[in-house]
């Protein structure tokens, strides 16, 4: 029986990625499911070429793109997560959650009671929203699988070992295209410098979060709302070559770390695969990288970011949705060349210490309007600064 399975985000960079691994093993898969933003014209194109029946097109102008386009197509199109109960009326058996920023919190939210097994790649869901989908997981008994690298790593060495064996989670950072670059020279940092990323091949914004190390703040956070593990327990390890990903010391004596070349169609490919005998042709062992892992402490001086983390709170809070929401506003700044790199990094750090935007570490979030609601509040602080 083939496997039903839904990709929330599929002209994304994870999705593509995903839909590749299936392309060569189509007899074994049935998409259900395929959606998009604004890039209608490769959903449309993977929904052909999969023989996919249900899309949904969120950005309205595209939306009415599509349906023009797929006018006598036999293509069901719809516009929002309303619909999901009437497009999978049955659980399926897999949903890939890759839906980029914010927004992708409330179709992943939604789709949780749609399936058996969810794979969230979609970060600001697991740091915004992670009581929200706990909850939900629990209430409809579904599996999950972190696909970050770092976060799939941690989840397979842990292998449902009880959190309590568990001394120290290190995850691994690339440092960016700016590891081994003189704190004075950060001055002369220019914007196609910041995305000049050494290892991966990923979108602006997360290039960007990855050359600040901000993206190791929010993957700090990802862990210690998985795996249930207290802040002071996790810490991070500066790693150029980006073939450890995570390495968990447990109580017992014994240190286990993960490896892979830093290609996401590892853990991918292990998500939807996930307990079942599959293999796929690796590389061999890279031996030299092993002999020489220069694993390191991170330099705060070069990435004060990461000193936010000394303050957060213990428990889940709406102050997550804050950073997310003012690191976001900041990279597009950034990106559109109306800051420097170092500003970037100094507001960040001020605007998310601003006592009015400190008090939300006391707050834990109810529902997904909270989120969103807080998120538009903080954008239009935001552009009252001016920036």
């Amino acid at each position: 029986m083939k496997k039903k399975i839904v990709i929330l985000g599929s002209t994304s960079s994870i999705g593509k990625s995903l839909l590749n691994i299936i392309k060569k093993d189509k007899k074994n898969f049935k998409i259900e499911l395929l959606t998009a933003n604004t890039n209608y014209k490769d959903l449309i194109k993977q929904a052909k070429k999969f023989r996919v029946k249900n899309i949904i097109v969120t950005n309205p102008t595209s939306f009415e793109k599509t349906k023009i386009i797929c006018k006598n197509k036999k293509i069901n199109i719809f516009q929002n997560f309303e619909s999901l109960k009437k497009i999978l009326p049955e659980k399926v058996d897999y949903v890939m959650s890759a839906i980029s920023g914010i927004g992708g919190l409330l179709p992943t939210y939604k789709i949780i009671s749609r399936t058996k097994l969810i794979a969230i790649a979609n970060k600001e869901a697991i740091v915004c929203g992670w009581p929200l989908i706990k909850e939900e997981l629990k209430k409809n008994k579904t599996k999950f699988i972190p696909v970050d690298s770092e976060h799939f790593s941690i989840f397979s060495l842990l292998n449902d070992k009880n959190k309590n064996e568990v001394e120290k989670i290190f995850i691994t950072a690339s440092g960016g295209p700016f590891i081994n670059l003189p704190k004075s020279q950060f001055k002369k940092i220019k914007l196609n410098d910041a995305l000049k990323h050494p290892n991966w091949s990923m979108g602006k914004k997360i290039t960007i979060d990855s050359a600040t190390l901000m993206n190791k703040v929010f993957e700090v956070i990802e862990a210690k709302n998985i795996f249930n593990i207290d802040y002071k327990n996790i810490s991070i390890l500066t790693h150029p070559k980006s073939y450890v990903h995570a390495i968990i010391k447990f109580k017992n004596g014994l240190t286990k770390f993960l490896i892979h070349e830093p290609d996401m169609k590892i853990p991918i490919y292990n998500s939807i695969y996930y307990q079942a005998k599959k293999t796929q042709i690796n590389r061999p062992l890279d031996f030299n990288t092993l002999n020489n892992l220069n694993l390191k402490k991170v330099d705060e001086n070069k990435f004060p970011l990461v000193r936010l983390l000394n303050k957060f709170p213990k428990k889940s809070s709406l102050f997550e949705t804050v950073l997310i929401t003012v690191n976001d506003y900041l990279v597009y700044k950034f990106l559109e060349k109306k800051i420097n790199f170092q500003k970037l990094i100094k507001l960040i750090y001020k605007i998310s210490n601003l006592k009015e935007f400190q008090k939300f570490k006391k707050i834990k979030p109810k529902n997904l309007k909270e989120i969103y609601n807080l998120r538009d509040y903080v954008h239009l602080k935001l552009d009252t600064l001016g920036i």
